[in-house]
Formats: structure tokens, C-alpha cells, sequence
């Protein structure tokens, strides 16, 4: 997969994106027995897997489009329609990449890319894309950033070297799709408390945020390297959300920190908030996001019964398109033949031996050679060759 990068645009209201990795064996078969589980339980209206080379071909029916072709390091392609709120359809697309060889010897371990669209803008109270796709089971490992060392659903406790802490929290900035945040343990604390507060967020939000935890003894590095990396600071016994790289529109460091968060296993109500707020804000759009949404929706294949109608007609209307095109070809085809031998015909007088052609002037252009060069000009390409 192409690394991160931003586009020009923000993520659209309606879109849910994620991009992680998946650890363990066999993770395209814990897709297709979650997306089996989900549909026999009437949770999901129906799903769909494909081979992505076979899909990128099965939307050749019309122009070729390029953005529909998910790489060649995609192996494979699952579709999902649910609806939420009663009558909102959710389309997603799931897509499976073989890992970059630099970060991982695991021969297991996948990348994937998720795209979520709902027909109007995206609620946090929503079930969450990622759990339609993947078991919501600690037991399998699907929810692991592309960034090493940064994990969903659990507390990532920051590295002890300063170095491996920067670079860290750099690489969080510019490479991963979700909200991080960092919080400050003011004292150790009990089971309760280690638990990790996102669990405390709506189940929409709750697979966009890891959270990182700094130890007691770690309040100065994490401050110093908070501030050097990202330009915000850690307070100690307190949380923030840190910026991606570019910066999000409206971001401040003061109104996306958090004084004080009790970790005691109560919900920590003001941190909730700062969260929930910050992704509310427009957010860039990696530019391998973009087009991960590009291809689903270009290359949407589970269709409704109506959109199978709508899609069938759009073929007539092409197949007619291009029969009518392949008749005036033949046509032209055909008048171009006449008139070559219409202009061979003059050239010979009829006779097997042609006649010798009585000398004509510079700006006479009504030679037999003339009129057949003419005739068979219609049969260059656009460019004149």
C-alpha cells in the first residue's frame, strides 16, 4: 500500500475510514465467518467477497477506470450493506494487502483498508464498520495501526528510550488514520484503572482513537517529547489529543487538553468530550484514503435489486451506444472501399495496365493518387498516424 499522504480535500461527513493490520492466521477467514454471523443474524442485509483482480475486470463493462484497481499487492475484497437509523443504507468495502516486507517477518500478518459511506453524515452512536468485518474478540487480532507499537481497543503504554518515544509519536502524526491520545498516569493504578477510557466512547468512535499511556515516572520525557515532535504538552496527571500531520482545521492545544483524568474506572467525562469534539472537526484526507473511497465508489458491485436495474439499463443504453458506433465504422468502412475503387478504376480506365497519366501542374490536386490517398485517409488514427 502507498504510504500516507494528504490530499487537498477533508474526509466527507458520510465516510467512516480505517486503516490497520491484522496479526494472526487465517484473516481473511475471520472476515468471511464474521460477515456469515452477522448476515444470518439479520444484522447485515447481505456481503460480498471477491478476488480483486476479478473485480477490478468486472467494472470493464463500461471505460476502464484505473482508481477502481485496489494495487497488486491486494488479495482480497469484501463488501457489506447494513442500515442504521431504520432506512440509512451503510455501504463498506474491506480490502485485504499482502504487508510491506520492511516491517514484518510474521508470513500472517495483513494490512487492510476499510471504507465506510452512509447516505447522510455519519453518527457516532452508529455500530462500528470495523466490527461488521472483524470479530469484536480480544482473542483475534485484527486492530493493530500500521504504526508498530499502537494498538485499538487497549492501553499503549509509551516506550522507555526517548528516541523510540519520538519517533513514535511522529510517525502516529503523519502515518495513522486514527485519533490519538496520550494520558498521563498520576500514580499507578489498580486493574480498574488500567483499563483503557476509550472503551467509554460511542461504538462508531471507538475503533478511530488509540490511546497511549504514559507511566507516573514519565511526565517530563512525555511532556519534552510532546512538545518537540508535535508542539503540545502533556499535563501531568492529565490527557491530550494530539495533531495529525497536516495540522486538522481549528485544532488548539488548550482546547484539546485535559487538566486532570482520574483513572479509577469511572468514565472520564471531560477527556470524552475533547475526543469527540476533535472528530467532530474536518479532518485532511490521506491521499491513499481518497482513493481507497474513490475505488468503492466506482467500483461498487453488491447492488440493491433497483440498483441492478439501474445498472442493467445503463448497459442497454452502452451496448446501444456502441453498436451504433460499430455500424457508422462499418459504414465508413464500406465508403471507403467504394471510393478506392472507384479511384483505381479511374486510374486503370478499366484496363489491367494502368495509363500514363497526362503531367499535371503544382497547384492541380486531382490526380488518381491524389483522390486515393484521400480515401484512405479517413482510416488514420486521432494523433495522424
Amino acid at each position: 500500500m502507498a504510504k500516507s499522504s494528504s490530499s487537498s480535500t477533508t474526509v466527507p461527513g458520510t465516510a467512516w475510514l480505517g486503516r490497520g493490520r491484522h496479526l494472526g492466521p487465517e484473516a481473511e477467514r475471520d472476515v468471511r465467518r464474521n460477515l456469515l454471523a452477522l448476515k444470518a443474524a439479520g444484522v447485515i442485509d447481505d456481503f460480498l467477497e471477491l478476488d480483486p483482480v476479478e473485480a477490478a475486470r468486472s467494472t470493464d463493462l463500461f471505460p476502464r477506470d484505473e482508481s477502481a484497481d485496489p494495487g497488486p499487492s491486494a488479495r482480497r475484497l469484501f463488501e457489506a450493506r447494513w442500515r442504521v437509523a431504520g432506512d440509512v443504507t451503510v455501504r463498506a468495502q474491506l480490502t485485504t494487502y499482502a504487508p510491506e516486507s520492511r516491517r514484518s517477518e510474521n508470513e500472517s500478518e495483513i494490512d487492510w483498508v476499510l471504507v465506510a459511506e452512509a447516505e447522510r453524515a455519519w453518527e457516532a452512536s452508529w455500530p462500528s464498520p470495523a466490527t461488521v468485518f472483524w470479530p469484536d474478540s480480544d482473542r483475534v487480532a485484527w486492530d493493530h495501526d500500521v504504526v508498530p507499537g499502537a494498538r485499538l481497543r487497549t492501553t499503549n503504554y509509551l516506550p522507555k528510550d526517548d528516541g523510540e518515544l519520538r519517533r513514535l509519536l511522529r510517525d502516529c502524526a503523519r502515518q495513522s488514520w486514527f485519533i490519538h491520545v496520550v494520558v498521563h498516569e498520576a500514580m499507578t493504578p489498580d486493574a480498574l484503572g488500567r483499563r483503557p477510557v476509550t472503551a467509554f466512547l460511542p461504538p462508531s468512535l471507538r475503533h478511530r482513537v488509540i490511546e497511549h499511556r504514559a507511566t507516573p515516572d514519565q511526565a517530563l520525557i512525555a511532556d519534552f517529547a510532546t512538545k518537540r515532535e508535535l508542539g503540545v504538552g502533556l499535563p501531568r496527571g492529565g490527557a491530550v489529543v494530539l495533531p495529525p500531520v497536516p495540522q486538522t482545521q481549528g485544532y488548539e492545544a488548550e482546547r484539546f487538553t485535559v487538566g486532570n483524568v482520574f483513572l479509577d474506572g469511572t468514565e472520564p467525562t471531560g477527556l470524552l468530550e475533547k475526543i469527540v469534539e476533535f472528530a467532530s472537526l474536518p479532518r485532511p484526507l490521506p491521499a491513499d484514503a481518497e482513493q481507497a473511497l474513490t475505488r468503492m465508489r466506482k467500483g461498487w458491485h453488491l447492488l440493491t435489486p433497483d440498483e441492478e436495474l439501474v445498472h442493467a439499463r445503463a448497459m442497454v443504453t452502452w451496448y446501444a451506444e456502441a453498436l451504433r458506433t460499430m455500424t457508422s465504422a462499418c459504414d465508413l468502412y464500406r465508403e471507403a472501399a467504394e471510393s478506392a475503387h472507384a479511384a483505381l478504376t479511374e486510374a486503370t480506365s478499366g484496363n489491367s495496365t494502368p495509363r500514363t497519366p497526362a503531367p499535371a501542374t503544382a497547384a492541380e490536386d486531382t490526380s488518381p493518387l491524389k483522390s486515393l490517398t484521400r480515401s484512405f485517409g479517413i482510416f488514420r488514427k486521432p494523433d495522424g498516424r
